[in-house]
């Protein structure tokens, strides 16, 4: 979608929606959650307009395939504006490129797109990403043993091919590269060198992520070495859309 007209981008993760059967809603996790569906509308309609763009950096749907999908695909279509949408931990719906790219086709879903290994130009910023992922393994929650090294060597070459892409975008255009990511690439303690050293190979000066949940008295927002990072979780959000720009 190079040179999509955007009047303005926002960002919001971790919608979790299951719109269809409502039978893993977010609500059980506390007051905060409560409505949180009908939260999302209400909010995303009062900002956001045909002409903006809103990346939502993972955990979007709580489907289990493609097609169980298409309810919470289809939910998300109709709210104004375009979307990019990027893969969370939960989201295990998630297809190829070219199977996503049919399923939005055959349902005529025309307002989103994916991003992954590539990069999107929209209006002032060139928006790249990836999944990311933990590397301290006493963060993690498996049923099995899991090499996590070679999770974070996957994902920093997914997100090279993004930066890569944003790169030629920026030598283009002149624009702001933009990094979101699922996953905190910092938090507390606990810091992701691989990707962080990657961020700083591309002069990412500004990184979005979600995935961080019921932490509702943490700044919004944290510098690290040149690095300005974000939590754009929708519960830290109140479900509101937040503005970059």
């Amino acid at each position: 979608m190079k040179g999509a007209l955007c009047m303005a981008l926002f960002v919001m993760a971790d919608l979790h929606l299951d719109v269809k059967s409502n039978k893993k809603s977010m609500e059980i996790f506390g007051n905060r959650w409560t409505d949180y569906v009908q939260k999302i509308r209400n909010n995303w309609k009062k900002l956001v307009t045909e002409f903006d763009t809103v990346v939502i950096p993972g955990d979007i749907s709580w489907a289990l395939n493609l097609e169980e999908a298409i309810s919470d695909l289809k939910w998300i279509d109709e709210l104004p504006g375009r979307k990019i949408l990027l893969k969370g931990n939960h989201d295990f719906w998630w297809g190829t490129n070219l199977k996503m790219q049919k399923c939005f086709f055959d349902n005529q879903i025309t307002t989103i797109d994916i991003l992954s290994n590539n990069a999107i130009e929209c209006e002032n910023y060139i928006i790249s990403g990836s999944r990311g992922w933990f590397t301290d393994n006493s963060m993690q929650t498996a049923y099995q043993n899991v090499d996590y090294s070679k999770i974070i060597n996957r994902e920093t070459i997914r997100l090279r091919m993004s930066l890569e892409c944003a790169k030629k975008l920026h030598e283009e255009t002149g624009k702001e590269i933009l990094t979101f990511l699922h996953f905190p690439p910092v938090w507390g303690e606990f810091k992701c060198e691989e990707i962080i050293s990657l961020l700083n190979e591309y002069n990412i000066k500004r990184c979005f992520f979600g995935h961080i949940h019921s932490c509702y008295t943490v700044p919004s927002s944290f510098i690290d070495g040149n690095i300005k990072f974000s939590i754009i979780s929708a519960d830290y959000l109140d479900f509101i859309p937040q503005f970059i720009g």
